[in-house]
């Protein structure tokens, strides 16, 4: 199914009547304004979602800062939306899809049939002239039912051996990816043999995702072929939902590693590599020579959750 639908697009299905359910996913790295924003300007009908206590369970530093919740929690979750099994849900946010993407791989995880990222979210609805509307919604409660594992996702072990058979994409800011900063996690760097591809090279100025050929060029440019084992990683999870939803419109499936980078440099036995390259200078390729601490202090980019 298609991953994406435009604002002119969602616009006709509202208008047409067909049943759609609007999640608003309002969340950055480091704020707690998302639902003040969405109580503020919000598409006509649509639900909050609350990304760090619906989409994520209680971090653990040997899970990561958002784990996946539990199937059955998220499907209370679901239903408190106003989810029924047959409804199409549309995911926005106003951060060029980076948030809104973990509930749509999560909902594809747990075999939803219809779900989409809206192109350019908020700001792409705007812009077409379309109204917006204020205040809390609250739906009567859905009957959904959820399943698990739809979507392939990776280990910790894996994740540190994927690069020996795999492409390993790091969906963080450049400057997390070579250790020059860190501003959440307990080191810097990244996993070794991981490919730096932050996520904002996945869409335009105003937020929309690249154009199917523009993105398949950029991952070629990262060294994907049409055979490559993709896996993804960000900071905790978030992010590297985007990366697979822009890898799936560019026509690769690839799995996320849901611990990330906050499991990996929480478990001291895991090494991790500084600089731009994929490897450590002079190491065997296995990173049996990368750096294992150089937490950074400056406050730095958060893209990359």
């Amino acid at each position: 199914m298609a991953t994406l639908i435009s604002a002119s697009e969602l616009h006709a299905r509202i208008e047409s009547g067909k049943r759609t359910v609007l999640l608003d996913v309002r969340w950055v790295l480091g704020r707690s304004d998302g639902h003040a924003e969405y109580q503020s300007a919000r598409l006509p009908g649509a639900v909050f979602v609350d990304l760090p206590t619906e989409l994520a369970d209680h971090a653990q530093p040997r899970q990561g800062r958002h784990p996946l919740p539990a199937r059955d929690r998220f499907q209370e979750s679901a239903r408190k939306w106003g989810i029924n099994d047959d409804d199409t849900v549309v995911a926005y946010d106003n951060s060029g899809s980076m948030a809104a993407a973990r509930v749509w791989w999560m909902l594809r995880n747990a075999d939803f049939g219809s779900v989409y990222l809206l192109d350019g979210g908020l700001a792409a609805w705007r812009a077409a002239g379309y109204a917006v509307e204020s205040g809390e919604v609250s739906p009567a409660v859905g009957n959904v039912t959820l399943g698990a594992g739809r979507m392939p996702a990776i280990t910790e072990h894996e994740a540190g051996q994927w690069h020996r058979n795999g492409v390993l994409l790091d969906a963080r800011a450049g400057e997390r990816y070579r250790g020059e900063v860190e501003p959440i996690d307990p080191r810097a760097g990244h996993i070794p043999g991981a490919v730096s591809a932050p996520t904002t090279g996945n869409v335009t100025a105003d937020g929309r995702f690249l154009p199917a050929e523009e993105l398949r060029r950029r991952f070629e440019e990262l060294g994907l072929t049409e055979s490559s084992e993709v896996a993804v990683y960000c900071g905790s999870g978030v992010t590297a939902s985007h990366e697979i939803a822009a890898l799936e419109i560019a026509g690769y499936r690839a799995a996320l590693y849901p611990g990330s980078f906050s499991q990996w440099s929480n478990n001291a036995a895991n090494p991790v590599v500084l600089g731009k390259d994929p490897f450590d200078e002079g190491a065997d390729g296995a990173g049996d020579h990368a750096a294992s601490s150089g937490t950074g202090t400056s406050a730095g980019s958060s893209v990359g959750a």
